[in-house]
């Protein structure tokens, strides 16, 4: 028997992650029924397993950061993040209307639909080329607020190589004073 939390909400389909901290969330239309979702989780119970086990291995790789670590690397990224957005602003030809940098865990930047741009100060563990990736990634959105075939050839254009800045993110990443 897996323990799991649902959240329900306007989505159409059922969708099973293994949390962080190992926990496991089912996001769930409101229609679905706890039998449904319960059947969803049994069905999946091996890819779960699986899940869990990744999760726990990538937990060890994690870099471990004081409150030290923390506030240095948001000054690094209040530092160089905002460089990176006026340079790619004058290229692109786009204009967000703020930067700020946060705590995001689970997400490195977001564009809101007024066109302000939050980058997560965790971007300074990934070299400069990934961080680039992500600058690029939001102010694209400024123009596209979505992920369609349009907005990644927009980002294409100013990074022809951006599949590979992408896939660098998908690493962990290393801190080193």
């Amino acid at each position: 028997m897996i323990d799991y939390k649902i959240i329900r909400s306007d989505r159409k389909t059922l969708a099973i992650r293994v949390e962080q901290d190992l926990t496991i969330t089912v996001r769930a239309p409101y229609f679905a029924n706890d039998k449904i979702i319960a059947e969803a989780v049994k069905n999946n119970e091996k890819w779960i397993e699986k899940a869990i086990e990744a999760q726990r291995q990538k937990n060890l790789n994690r870099p471990i950061l004081s409150e030290d670590d923390i506030s240095a690397l948001k000054e690094k990224a209040k530092r160089i993040i905002p460089e990176r957005v006026e340079h790619f602003s004058k290229i692109m030809g786009l204009k967000p209307t703020s930067i700020k940098i946060t705590s995001a865990q689970k997400r490195f930047g977001s564009c809101s639909s007024k066109n302000g741009l939050c980058f997560s100060y965790i971007l300074m563990l990934y070299p400069p080329e990934a961080i680039d990736y992500v600058v690029v990634h939001e102010l694209a959105h400024i123009k596209e607020h979505n992920h369609s075939p349009r907005f990644y050839a927009i980002i294409e254009r100013y990074l022809p190589d951006y599949k590979h800045r992408e896939k660098l993110l998908k690493n962990q990443p290393s801190y080193n004073n």
